[in-house]
């Protein structure tokens, strides 16, 4: 009962959206009725701009590695992948946004520092080689994220399943991003004007 109970604190943690939230302060708006409509970090920088972005970012990562945090602290290494996987589900579907969340790329950066900085180390670094040679954030974070579950292959079954559900989740969630890049029109990664009322 108290592991499930730390659980459901993950994933409400992971409901906390700080794109809305910065979308609110930085822009008076909605980030979700605006540019992709997506509540991620990608969104808010295109809408708003880099610092509102990078805010977005960190604190998206941060609750994944509080999760994470969370559940290694009361409950050891398989509690803390199942609170950390929580917290993305929580992100990408929070019940207190109607389910309308991100696509839970930031939140995973600090949910799997927490659990393999190594590991994470590498998938970013994949990621941003991909980021600055092609400049497609969609296919960057696809791609940065595919090779996680082969990684963590090397530390045991229940890593090999985390990654692989981290995975699939977030490619889920790009699948519209993946069928613009297949038909040619995704956009490349610009800073959209700032809006009205924002930084």
């Amino acid at each position: 009962m108290r592991d499930l109970m730390l659980i459901l604190i993950a994933y409400f943690l992971g409901n906390f959206s700080t794109s809305f939230i910065v979308g609110k302060i930085y822009g008076r708006i909605d980030i979700r009725k605006h540019g992709s409509g997506n509540a991620g970090t990608t969104n808010v920088y295109r809408t708003l701009g880099a610092k509102a972005g990078a805010l977005a970012l960190i604190g998206d990562a941060l609750k994944g590695v509080l999760a994470v945090y969370i559940g290694q602290r009361y409950g050891g290494t398989n509690l803390a992948l199942l609170c950390g996987a929580a917290a993305i589900i929580g992100h990408n579907w929070p019940v207190i946004l109607k389910f309308k969340g991100g696509k839970g790329i930031a939140t995973s950066i600090g949910v799997v520092f927490m659990v393999q900085p190594l590991s994470a180390t590498i998938c970013i670094a994949f990621g941003l080689v991909i980021l600055f040679k092609f400049k497609y954030v969609s296919l960057a974070s696809v791609s940065a994220i595919s090779i996680l579950p082969i990684i963590l292959y090397f530390y045991g079954r229940n890593y090999f399943i985390f990654g692989l559900v981290l995975a699939i989740m977030a490619v889920y969630r790009h699948r519209a991003n993946i069928q613009r890049l297949l038909k040619g029109t995704e956009n490349k990664i610009t800073a959209g004007s700032k809006m009205k009322g924002g930084l």
